[in-house]
């Protein structure tokens, strides 16, 4: 009787043990799991927050870069345009300015704002802080941005438009080569930062894209969500050197005009039923959506005004869902002149919002590209003519500790928002002082089509 009560003592014991152990063990796990949730999240708050300050630090460039264009701009109204040195003096010229402009590097911005030594290696910029516990500066985030570059001659034009910006207004203005050499220009618009989820407007009837007959059958409101990509408008407006008012409301019989307006309209299908894509009614043609200069002047006569389906790959691995090359006519009268050459690209219902692209192309094979600072002229880009101060580029990197943020800004370098024509009337009667009135009747119907 003894030894079995002490064997069931000792079984007893044996399973408080291991009773104690098993719920040690899965205290410490769940403690373990608790710590490295906390550690995790804490790394997570700490890289959140130091990732933002490095934004903030490369931000702090881009307002560095504005402040350092601005003087820019203020030494070429003086006159200075070219500087192949820089000056001797101890303080900061014109000189200086120009040249650190045409000689494009990460120290830039900090030496044309005295933020570093004009002499020297350079370095980055430190961002000081102003605390209420010392009452002056610091730099307790350890916050700074290492290179902030300024570009003005560009490879292409970028901006967004949206319902509250519907239309953008270019001046081209060219580096190193004229208007008149320009044979095309590409359009792209919105990029993958716009959305994935498309939702095209497919066209449903064929015919000659030269004759009045033409007709694009949008999808009826009711059944359709708005078009994702957005059709957008682009507009050619040119003249040569010497022209009139009159040339921009004609075409010559050899397709010269002054005026142009194609309107673009995204679709994912190549062909259409029965049709090949040499009769497809748009620019599809091979393996490129492609304008005629012929196509692109009969816009001038409103009677042919009508859209071109533009084909836009699904899951297509480009920058930008929608690209359309125009070639251009020639204006009216002579060689198009470089001070009256621009577009205007307008979103025409107002959404959804998009971004786009232009790039100005010479000749196929023809090199009319420039070489600059930090730009190769390639096979691929030989045909693409530089862009000069259309558009400011502002590369700025900034840190914080060890982690940094890059940060890409283009700003307008001139007012493209000036206020713009869309459409204009003009009612005249012979002979007759008095008020001519307008009468126009108008329909809304849940369907529609142009």
């Amino acid at each position: 009787m003894k030894k079995m009560r002490m064997k069931s003592k000792f079984k007893s014991g044996a399973a408080s043990f291991y009773v104690v152990a098993f719920s040690t063990l899965i205290l410490v796990i769940i403690a373990a799991s608790f710590a490295t949730a906390i550690i995790a999240e804490i790394t997570r708050t700490s890289n959140d927050d130091l990732s933002q300050s490095a934004y903030d630090a490369a931000l702090a460039g881009v307002e560095d870069a504005k402040l350092a264009f601005m003087n820019y701009q203020n030494c070429l109204k003086n006159g200075v345009i070219d500087a192949d040195s820089l000056s001797g003096s101890a303080d900061i010229t014109c000189q200086d300015i120009v040249y650190w402009m045409n000689h494009p590097d990460c120290d830039m911005v900090a030496h044309i704002l005295g933020r570093i030594p004009k002499a020297g290696d350079g370095g980055e910029v430190l961002i000081e802080e102003t605390t209420s516990s010392d009452g002056g500066s610091s730099n307790e985030m350890n916050q700074a941005y290492t290179c902030a570059m300024i570009q003005t001659n560009l490879d292409d034009y970028r901006a967004n438009l949206s319902a509250s910006t519907s239309y953008r207004v270019v001046k081209v203005d060219l580096k190193s080569v004229n208007a008149s050499q320009i044979e095309s220009v590409r359009v792209s618009w919105y990029s993958n930062r716009e959305g994935s989820v498309l939702n095209y407007t497919n066209l449903i009837q064929t015919t000659s894209l030269l004759t009045t007959s033409s007709r694009v059958a949008f999808q009826p409101l009711a059944v359709t969500k708005a078009a994702t990509p957005p059709t957008i408008s682009v507009q050619l407006v040119q003249t040569a050197q010497n022209f009139s008012l009159a040339q921009l409301n004609g075409m010559t019989e050899s397709g010269a005009t002054d005026r142009a307006t194609v309107y673009l309209v995204p679709t994912n299908v190549d062909t259409v039923a029965g049709q090949s894509t040499a009769t497809y009614i748009g620019a599809y043609d091979g393996a490129e959506n492609t304008l005629t200069a012929a196509q692109v002047a009969s816009t001038n006569d409103h009677s042919k005004d009508l859209p071109f389906a533009v084909y836009c790959p699904d899951n297509s691995s480009n920058e930008y869902a929608c690209s359309a090359t125009l070639n251009l006519p020639s204006p009216i009268g002579g060689a198009r002149s470089n001070d009256t050459f621009m577009f205007v690209v307008s979103l025409p219902y107002g959404q959804p919002d998009t971004d786009f692209s232009l790039e100005f192309l010479c000749a196929e094979g023809v090199t009319c590209a420039t070489s600059d600072v930090g730009v190769e002229v390639t096979e691929e880009n030989q045909n693409i003519a530089r862009l000069s101060g259309v558009q400011v580029l502002i590369d700025s990197t900034g840190r914080a500790n060890d982690l940094y943020r890059r940060v890409e800004v283009r700003l307008e370098s001139a007012d493209n928002a000036f206020s713009y024509p869309f459409y204009a009337i003009q009612l005249l009667e012979p002979n007759s002082g008095g008020a001519v009135s307008l009468d126009k009747d108008m329909i809304v119907t849940r369907e529609y089509g142009l």
